[in-house]
């Protein structure tokens, strides 16, 4: 816990992994699914978080955690923590139990928005530059394609940080993914509240997370996905949702003057555009932000448009665009948006 409050906006860490083909084709394909719970309970002691709620599929294992999710896939893990957690100490563990398992990392990316409550942050969380310089420190020399940017926004209270990094062999990114990163604050009041366990509420914090899933229309956003929900004591909210090989997930700090909601969720630039814009706008009206930042990944520089057209019919005006293109991680586009008036 903050000094002043909760910290909401998450750190996250993405790293990508390859192994010898001819290594029971990489442990017959589950890779990284082969840690087991006590390494991975080890990672995360590092972090200072621990598992709440776990599911899988025939693709990849998700967790729900006491600060936000993790996404272990057979050569990519995900990691996404909030509050004063130390994520990035979860790099050197991470890289060492996939080495016992003959997996070798080629690939890193690191991105958060600006904290609401900087000065709470522990080392190596204290600043950008501290961060870079404490990731660099711990991969391995083959990432030699590194790059590290803040990209700015009219209110530097939004501005997005990136750090990626790649070996000579995977810096070029083929595939078609594209990651949507959506920060939301200043949340509806009424609708935040619906994230409050009520009092002398007795509800675990699996079917308290259930109710609130239904009663704010999150199982509406994808209906497709499979979801893990869990609700925290005394307010709070987290949920996975699991469609197909694709994840998507959110993180909900309700309380006022600090409020605070996440949704993350990937999809491909060969989707259907309507589709995601319908999944990106029912998102962001479970909450109601007075303000968004977006930022997105992937291989496409027109994806932006997509956000443009998602935001617009919600009465959120854009107010920042940038871009920057990273070797090890493809074009990043970074976009805030304000309501134009608020009720």
């Amino acid at each position: 816990m903050a000094v002043s409050g909760f910290e909401g906006f998450e750190k996250r860490l993405e790293l990508h992994f390859f192994g010898d083909d001819s290594l029971s084709n990489i442990n017959n394909n589950m890779g990284l699914r082969l840690l087991d719970f006590e390494s991975i309970e080890q990672v995360l002691r590092a972090v200072q978080c621990t598992v709440v709620s776990a599911v899988g599929n025939h693709f990849f294992d998700a967790y729900v955690l006491s600060e936000s999710s993790m996404f272990v896939y057979p050569t990519k893990i995900i990691i996404k923590t909030c509050g004063t957690t130390q994520l990035l100490k979860s790099v050197r563990p991470l890289t060492h139990f996939a080495n016992k398992l003959n997996l070798k990392l080629c690939g890193c990316r690191y991105t958060r928005g600006s904290f609401i409550f900087p000065k709470s942050q522990p080392f190596p969380h204290t600043n950008f530059k501290e961060e870079v310089i404490y990731i660099e420190e711990n991969l391995p020399k083959n990432l030699v394609y590194r790059k590290a940017s803040v990209m700015p926004s009219k209110n530097p209270c939004y501005s997005w940080h990136v750090f990626a990094a790649g070996d000579q062999n995977h810096r070029k990114k083929s595939n078609s993914d594209v990651t949507f990163e959506i920060c939301m604050t200043e949340l509806d009041r009424h609708l935040a509240r619906k994230f409050y366990k009520k009092a002398g509420d007795c509800k675990t914090g699996d079917s308290a997370g259930k109710e609130m899933t239904v009663l704010t229309g999150i199982d509406d956003i994808n209906p497709r996905a499979f979801i893990c929900d869990f609700a925290f004591d005394p307010c709070g909210y987290s949920t996975n949702g699991i469609d197909g090989d694709r994840y998507s997930t959110i993180h909900v700090t309700p309380e006022d003057g600090y409020s605070y909601a996440s949704f993350e969720c990937v999809g491909s630039v060969y989707d259907d555009d309507v589709d995601i814009v319908e999944t990106l706008k029912k998102a962001v009206q479970v909450f109601k932000p007075a303000t968004v930042s977006v930022s997105t990944t992937s291989n496409s520089r027109e994806v932006w448009t997509t956000v443009a057209r998602a935001m617009e019919p919600l009465g959120l005006k854009c107010r920042t665009f940038a871009m920057d293109e990273f070797p090890a991680a493809g074009t990043v586009v970074f976009q805030t948006f304000t309501a134009a008036r608020r009720k």
